[in-house]
Protein backbone atom coordinates (compact mmCIF):
# COMPACT_ATOMS: atom_id res chain seq x y z
CA UNK A 1 0.00 0.00 0.00
CA UNK A 2 1.27 3.21 -0.61
CA UNK A 3 1.31 6.17 1.22
CA UNK A 4 1.57 9.64 0.83
CA UNK A 5 3.41 12.77 2.55
CA UNK A 6 0.85 15.71 4.13
CA UNK A 7 1.24 18.28 2.26
CA UNK A 8 2.27 20.35 5.13
CA UNK A 9 5.32 17.91 5.30
CA UNK A 10 6.47 18.64 1.10
CA UNK A 11 7.89 22.06 2.17
CA UNK A 12 11.93 22.38 1.11
CA UNK A 13 13.87 24.46 2.99
CA UNK A 14 16.39 26.03 0.09
CA UNK A 15 19.34 28.38 2.50
CA UNK A 16 20.80 31.00 0.15
CA UNK A 17 23.35 33.73 0.61
CA UNK A 18 20.60 36.18 1.72
CA UNK A 19 20.37 33.69 5.19
CA UNK A 20 23.48 35.38 6.59
CA UNK A 21 21.76 39.06 5.96
CA UNK A 22 18.43 38.10 7.52
CA UNK A 23 20.09 36.91 10.36
CA UNK A 24 22.82 39.94 10.88
CA UNK A 25 19.73 42.14 10.46
CA UNK A 26 17.69 40.33 13.18
CA UNK A 27 20.71 40.72 15.85
CA UNK A 28 20.73 44.00 15.02
CA UNK A 29 16.97 44.54 15.66
CA UNK A 30 17.17 42.29 18.87
CA UNK A 31 20.49 43.87 20.15
CA UNK A 32 18.62 47.60 19.18
CA UNK A 33 15.56 46.61 21.25
CA UNK A 34 17.31 45.78 24.33
CA UNK A 35 19.26 48.83 24.31
CA UNK A 36 15.69 50.76 23.89
CA UNK A 37 14.49 48.73 26.79
CA UNK A 38 17.34 49.59 29.60
CA UNK A 39 17.03 52.67 28.30
CA UNK A 40 12.98 52.88 29.40
CA UNK A 41 11.21 52.16 26.77
CA UNK A 42 8.08 49.91 26.83
CA UNK A 43 7.73 47.30 24.27
CA UNK A 44 4.63 47.05 22.22
CA UNK A 45 3.51 45.20 19.06
CA UNK A 46 1.55 46.71 16.44
CA UNK A 47 -0.18 45.01 13.58
CA UNK A 48 -3.25 43.63 11.73
CA UNK A 49 -4.44 39.92 10.76
CA UNK A 50 -6.61 38.83 8.34
CA UNK A 51 -10.58 37.50 8.99
CA UNK A 52 -12.31 36.17 6.11
CA UNK A 53 -15.84 36.23 5.74
CA UNK A 54 -15.70 32.59 4.95
CA UNK A 55 -13.30 31.84 8.59
CA UNK A 56 -16.71 33.79 10.51
CA UNK A 57 -19.80 31.92 8.44
CA UNK A 58 -18.04 28.41 8.32
CA UNK A 59 -18.43 27.91 5.15
CA UNK A 60 -17.17 24.55 3.38
CA UNK A 61 -15.59 24.95 -0.30
CA UNK A 62 -14.18 21.40 -0.06
CA UNK A 63 -16.39 20.33 -3.09
CA UNK A 64 -13.74 22.69 -5.34
CA UNK A 65 -16.14 25.29 -5.90
CA UNK A 66 -14.23 28.45 -4.23
CA UNK A 67 -16.24 31.68 -4.28
CA UNK A 68 -14.04 35.17 -3.29
CA UNK A 69 -15.14 36.74 -0.35
CA UNK A 70 -14.58 39.63 1.46
CA UNK A 71 -11.67 40.04 4.09
CA UNK A 72 -11.75 41.76 7.35
CA UNK A 73 -8.84 43.06 8.74
CA UNK A 74 -8.60 43.66 12.38
CA UNK A 75 -5.28 46.43 13.62
CA UNK A 76 -4.28 46.33 16.89
CA UNK A 77 -1.40 46.05 19.38
CA UNK A 78 -0.22 43.97 22.79
CA UNK A 79 2.71 43.50 25.06
CA UNK A 80 3.52 41.86 27.84
CA UNK A 81 1.14 43.99 30.01
CA UNK A 82 -1.72 42.76 27.23
CA UNK A 83 -3.53 44.25 25.18
CA UNK A 84 -3.08 48.28 24.54
CA UNK A 85 -5.79 50.48 25.63
CA UNK A 86 -6.80 50.99 22.37
CA UNK A 87 -10.08 50.55 20.27
CA UNK A 88 -8.73 48.34 17.84
CA UNK A 89 -9.68 48.72 14.57
CA UNK A 90 -11.56 46.19 11.79
CA UNK A 91 -11.66 47.25 8.22
CA UNK A 92 -13.43 45.35 5.38
CA UNK A 93 -10.90 44.88 2.22
CA UNK A 94 -12.36 43.95 -0.78
CA UNK A 95 -11.29 44.58 -4.50
CA UNK A 96 -13.27 47.64 -4.59
CA UNK A 97 -11.89 48.93 -0.78
CA UNK A 98 -7.95 49.03 -0.79
CA UNK A 99 -7.56 52.16 1.04
CA UNK A 100 -4.43 52.03 3.46
CA UNK A 101 -5.74 54.33 6.68
CA UNK A 102 -2.76 57.45 7.28
CA UNK A 103 -3.78 59.17 10.42
CA UNK A 104 -4.61 55.77 12.50
CA UNK A 105 -0.22 55.28 13.06
CA UNK A 106 -0.16 58.59 14.94
CA UNK A 107 -3.38 58.37 16.73
CA UNK A 108 -2.05 54.91 18.29
CA UNK A 109 0.99 56.95 19.06
CA UNK A 110 -0.49 59.14 20.77
CA UNK A 111 -2.52 56.57 22.97
CA UNK A 112 0.78 54.59 23.69
CA UNK A 113 2.40 57.68 24.94
CA UNK A 114 -0.48 58.88 27.56
CA UNK A 115 -0.53 54.78 28.36
CA UNK A 116 3.34 53.67 28.46
CA UNK A 117 5.30 56.79 28.16
CA UNK A 118 7.83 55.90 25.35
CA UNK A 119 7.52 53.16 23.47
CA UNK A 120 9.50 50.55 21.35
CA UNK A 121 6.77 50.14 18.67
CA UNK A 122 7.87 46.75 17.14
CA UNK A 123 5.82 45.95 13.17
CA UNK A 124 6.77 42.93 11.06
CA UNK A 125 8.57 43.87 8.22
CA UNK A 126 6.93 44.60 5.07
CA UNK A 127 10.18 44.56 2.65
CA UNK A 128 10.54 46.14 -0.41
CA UNK A 129 13.20 48.21 -2.07
CA UNK A 130 11.85 51.64 -1.29
CA UNK A 131 11.09 50.86 2.26
CA UNK A 132 14.00 50.11 3.42
CA UNK A 133 17.97 51.72 3.38
CA UNK A 134 21.35 50.82 4.66
CA UNK A 135 21.83 53.31 7.46
CA UNK A 136 25.68 52.32 7.63
CA UNK A 137 28.52 50.02 5.69
CA UNK A 138 26.71 47.14 4.10
CA UNK A 139 29.78 45.33 5.20
CA UNK A 140 29.79 46.13 8.55
CA UNK A 141 29.16 43.76 11.33
CA UNK A 142 26.71 46.01 12.94
CA UNK A 143 24.57 46.22 10.33
CA UNK A 144 21.44 47.98 10.39
CA UNK A 145 17.65 48.81 7.94
CA UNK A 146 15.77 51.81 8.83
CA UNK A 147 12.03 51.22 7.56
CA UNK A 148 11.12 54.57 5.89
CA UNK A 149 7.61 53.60 5.46
CA UNK A 150 6.04 50.24 6.86
CA UNK A 151 2.99 49.44 4.51
CA UNK A 152 0.71 46.98 5.51
CA UNK A 153 -2.72 46.14 4.12
CA UNK A 154 -5.11 48.66 6.29
CA UNK A 155 -2.38 51.13 8.04
CA UNK A 156 0.88 53.15 7.36
CA UNK A 157 3.70 53.25 9.79
CA UNK A 158 6.61 55.80 9.84
CA UNK A 159 9.11 56.77 11.65
CA UNK A 160 8.92 60.03 12.18
CA UNK A 161 5.71 59.94 13.30
CA UNK A 162 6.62 57.47 16.27
CA UNK A 163 9.80 59.70 16.87
CA UNK A 164 7.24 62.74 17.39
CA UNK A 165 5.67 61.17 20.38
CA UNK A 166 8.51 60.18 21.72
CA UNK A 167 8.79 56.27 20.37
CA UNK A 168 10.90 54.44 18.18
CA UNK A 169 10.00 52.12 15.53
CA UNK A 170 11.35 48.88 14.67
CA UNK A 171 10.86 46.62 12.01
CA UNK A 172 11.10 42.68 12.65
CA UNK A 173 12.74 40.99 9.36
CA UNK A 174 10.33 38.62 8.37
CA UNK A 175 11.77 35.41 8.57
CA UNK A 176 12.08 35.67 12.23
CA UNK A 177 8.08 36.61 12.62
CA UNK A 178 8.10 34.20 15.92
CA UNK A 179 9.26 37.28 17.26
CA UNK A 180 6.08 38.91 17.39
CA UNK A 181 3.99 37.49 20.00
CA UNK A 182 1.48 39.21 18.48
CA UNK A 183 0.86 36.78 15.97
CA UNK A 184 0.18 33.84 18.41
CA UNK A 185 -2.35 36.09 19.45
CA UNK A 186 -3.87 36.14 16.02
CA UNK A 187 -4.15 32.53 16.26
CA UNK A 188 -5.83 32.20 19.44
CA UNK A 189 -8.57 34.69 17.56
CA UNK A 190 -9.06 32.77 14.55
CA UNK A 191 -9.16 29.61 16.79
CA UNK A 192 -12.19 31.21 18.96
CA UNK A 193 -14.06 32.09 16.42
CA UNK A 194 -13.68 28.94 14.27
CA UNK A 195 -14.90 26.82 18.10
CA UNK A 196 -17.57 29.94 19.15
CA UNK A 197 -19.23 31.37 15.75
CA UNK A 198 -22.37 29.09 16.81
CA UNK A 199 -22.86 30.86 20.12
CA UNK A 200 -23.08 34.11 17.93
CA UNK A 201 -25.09 32.85 15.20
CA UNK A 202 -29.54 33.99 15.23
CA UNK A 203 -31.82 32.72 13.22
CA UNK A 204 -35.12 34.15 12.23
CA UNK A 205 -37.96 32.89 9.88
CA UNK A 206 -40.36 34.54 8.30
CA UNK A 207 -43.61 33.00 6.08
CA UNK A 208 -41.04 32.52 3.10
CA UNK A 209 -37.03 32.75 3.99
CA UNK A 210 -35.25 31.60 6.84
CA UNK A 211 -32.05 34.26 7.59
CA UNK A 212 -28.98 33.72 9.70
CA UNK A 213 -27.40 36.51 11.74
CA UNK A 214 -23.48 36.75 13.17
CA UNK A 215 -22.97 38.90 15.83
CA UNK A 216 -19.37 39.69 14.33
CA UNK A 217 -18.19 42.35 16.53
CA UNK A 218 -19.21 40.78 19.64
CA UNK A 219 -17.56 37.69 18.26
CA UNK A 220 -14.58 39.49 17.51
CA UNK A 221 -14.54 41.57 20.94
CA UNK A 222 -15.24 38.50 23.02
CA UNK A 223 -12.61 36.08 21.09
CA UNK A 224 -9.96 39.35 22.07
CA UNK A 225 -11.13 39.64 25.64
CA UNK A 226 -10.04 36.07 25.94
CA UNK A 227 -6.45 37.09 25.40
CA UNK A 228 -6.16 38.19 29.05
CA UNK A 229 -3.17 39.97 30.43
CA UNK A 230 -1.86 36.31 31.64
CA UNK A 231 -1.66 34.58 28.13
CA UNK A 232 0.07 37.87 26.67
CA UNK A 233 2.72 37.22 29.41
CA UNK A 234 3.11 33.65 28.09
CA UNK A 235 3.38 34.93 24.88
CA UNK A 236 6.12 37.55 25.57
CA UNK A 237 7.84 35.30 27.91
CA UNK A 238 8.33 32.55 25.27
CA UNK A 239 9.70 35.40 22.50
CA UNK A 240 11.98 36.31 25.40
CA UNK A 241 13.25 33.28 25.76
CA UNK A 242 13.87 33.19 21.68
CA UNK A 243 15.82 36.40 21.63
CA UNK A 244 18.09 35.35 24.53
CA UNK A 245 18.58 32.47 22.48
CA UNK A 246 19.61 34.28 19.15
CA UNK A 247 21.94 36.99 21.23
CA UNK A 248 23.52 34.17 23.04
CA UNK A 249 24.03 31.76 20.15
CA UNK A 250 24.85 34.08 17.25
CA UNK A 251 26.59 37.70 18.95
Amino acid sequence: MLYFANPLLRNIIIRSQFDSIKRKQCLQYLKTLRMLQYDGFKTVYFGETDIPESLVTGEDFSDGYFIQTPTWYIVHAGGSEGWVPWKYRMFLRDELCIKEEHGLFSEFCDVVKRAYGKCAIVVKERRRQDEMRPKEDRETEAQSYVPMVINSTSIVCCPEVAKSYGHQLLSLPSPYNYLNPLDSAWSSLKWFIINNRKEFCLQSIDSIYSYHYILFSDLISKGIERINPSKWRTLTNKVRRWENYYLGKFS
